[in-house]
């Protein structure tokens, strides 16, 4: 099965797990095409792609059983549940363990913003970001904040100018 077709599947088990939860589906598929976009616009090689692709379709899955054994669904329950979860959604896929490992420590960081690891968690955290600032709302003030101290790629950067900081110029 090629890449694409098996983050098409990825993204399905994904819905799945979520059922009857719309939000959390079309704000997983926000980031998953955000992280897309960015990841494109920065050139990034296919298997690192991938591997951001996966995680962003997976990032927010240990929301469920956050509220349910936590009480809550705040970031730091999401991360400690979600990598379990994660790992049984994708036994099926056949992935190598280090794509494995990779995928799950993203999901367990994607709402640390210091130290950014590396690229991909860079994008995972920008294309959260974006969902998040309409969602939620955001302020202008943390949403500047997030521009200015830890959006570094230069896609991020432009999406965040042109959804949220239009009167910014780079």
């Amino acid at each position: 099965m090629d890449g694409y077709n098996m983050i098409s599947k990825i993204l399905f088990a994904a819905c799945a797990y979520n059922g009857d939860d719309p939000a959390r589906n079309h704000h997983l598929l926000k980031v998953h095409n955000y992280s897309r976009m960015i990841a494109a616009g920065e050139q990034l090689d296919t298997h690192t792609c991938f591997v951001l692709e996966a995680a962003a379709a997976l990032h927010d899955i240990g929301i469920h059983n956050a509220e349910r054994f936590h009480g809550s669904s705040s970031g730091e329950y999401q991360q400690l549940e979600g990598p379990s979860v994660a790992r049984e959604i994708l036994k099926p896929f056949d992935l190598p363990q280090t794509d494995i490992n990779r995928i799950c420590w993203l999901i367990a960081h994607h709402h640390v913003y210091k130290p950014i690891d590396n690229i991909d968690h860079l994008i995972l955290l920008e294309a959260d970001f974006l969902v998040n600032a309409f969602e939620e709302p955001y302020t202008r003030q943390q949403i500047e904040h997030f521009y200015n101290h830890i959006a570094a790629t230069k896609t991020g950067k432009a999406l965040l100018r042109l959804h949220y900081l239009p009167d910014i110029t780079d």
